[in-house]
């Protein structure tokens, strides 16, 4: 965990124990599938070596990083995953509030039961999570490209697909995102600061106030099915002054997560023969798992995510159907060519502002 920056002052801390949360989680989440040392250990070769030719085949399509350097990614287990997301979040939150925390003596407790409740999420995430790029972990805080290996093991085997073509797949995926943020030069910064102004209202006075007004209500919506796209509990937490970024945010994050699913299929059956078969069986189990598996999926917002991935897709689609790659490549001129949360579920709408 990080310690306190002098604007911080003497006495502040962070609002989450991250070391508490890594190794919470890292305690927590459960032992992957039984896998064959030999199995194992070419697994782990071929996803570290795929993410170099994925990312050549995402930038031939997309026509983004050239000259930028090609390295490999990072193979890792569920404990070195849970460890990784949470030094990540520790960098993005250290970012987005640099001047924020708490005071008093109980801000240890505070931050500590704020780290358990957050190893608790990451533990259950990370039984699911395949791959992730994470723009502010690494030790120098440059990024970090990783690849969950028994979760991508367990996923192929569950569906009975080929197992180079699913790993190709994923990387592919992982990759996009990769080159979203490195070759966007000012993507990184621009999503810490929409992440600083969306949780800056955890940290006012009258946040506590706002958030039990609101409870009953927002409780009930969701025991409605939470139909409007929202992720889940944060809902829950939303002051009007966050609704603004909460927007930009989930439109910014649909966009790069549909990005990236339109190149994963893009790309072609000559990189990924067996790649309608993935897709059409990777949907379904999206949609599949017991009551409680749904439960939790919905209340973490995952469900939400599922949804973001088609309405992104398409909105990609349909913009490089209109425009081709290089139209839909003005996406990324500046903050203010992304598109709203609006555009992102009419994409003519993006079209006759920006084209």
């Amino acid at each position: 965990m990080s310690s306190a920056g002098p604007q911080q002052g003497r006495h502040q801390k962070p609002l989450v124990d991250w070391s508490v949360a890594a190794s919470t989680g890292a305690y927590l989440v459960r032992g992957g599938p039984m896998v064959e040392p030999s199995e194992a250990e070419r697994v782990v070769t071929e996803l570290r070596d795929l993410t170099v030719d994925a990312e050549e085949h995402v930038r031939a399509l997309t026509g983004l990083g050239a000259g930028l350097p090609l390295s490999p990614g990072e193979v890792v287990d569920r404990p070195g995953w849970v460890r990784s997301a949470a030094s990540g979040l520790n960098e993005l939150t250290s970012r987005a509030l640099p001047g924020d925390g708490q005071d008093g003596a109980l801000a240890p407790l505070v931050a500590g039961s704020a780290g358990v409740q957050t190893g608790v999420v990451l533990a259950f995430l990370g039984t699911r999570v395949l791959g992730q790029y994470d723009p502010f972990g690494g030790d120098d805080h440059a990024g970090r490209l990783l690849l969950v290996a028994p979760n991508v093991v367990a996923a192929q085997r569950a569906m009975r697909v080929s197992g180079r073509d699913f790993r190709m797949w994923v990387c592919l995926h992982e990759c996009t995102h990769r080159l979203q943020f490195t070759a966007v030069d000012w993507l990184r910064d621009h999503f810490a600061a929409e992440v600083g102004r969306l949780i800056t209202g955890f940290t006012e006075s009258d946040g506590l106030a706002t958030l039990l007004s609101r409870l009953p209500d927002n409780v009930r919506k969701l025991r409605e099915g939470n139909q409007d796209g929202s992720l889940g509990l944060v809902e829950l937490v939303q002051t009007p002054r966050q609704r603004e970024a909460f927007d930009r945010l989930l439109a910014l994050s649909t966009l790069l997560e549909g990005h990236a699913d339109y190149v994963m299929d893009a790309v072609g059956p000559k990189v990924v023969p067996s790649v309608a078969t993935i897709r059409r069986r990777f949907t379904a189990r999206r949609k599949g798992g017991g009551p409680l598996d749904r439960l939790l999926r919905g209340l973490l917002g995952v469900e939400a995510k599922v949804r973001q991935y088609a309405l992104g897709s398409t909105f990609t689609r349909e913009v490089v159907d209109a425009v081709g790659m290089d139209g839909f490549n003005v996406v990324w001129t500046s903050p203010d060519t992304l598109p709203s949360r609006t555009e992102i579920k009419d994409p003519k709408a993006w079209l006759r502002r920006v084209h």
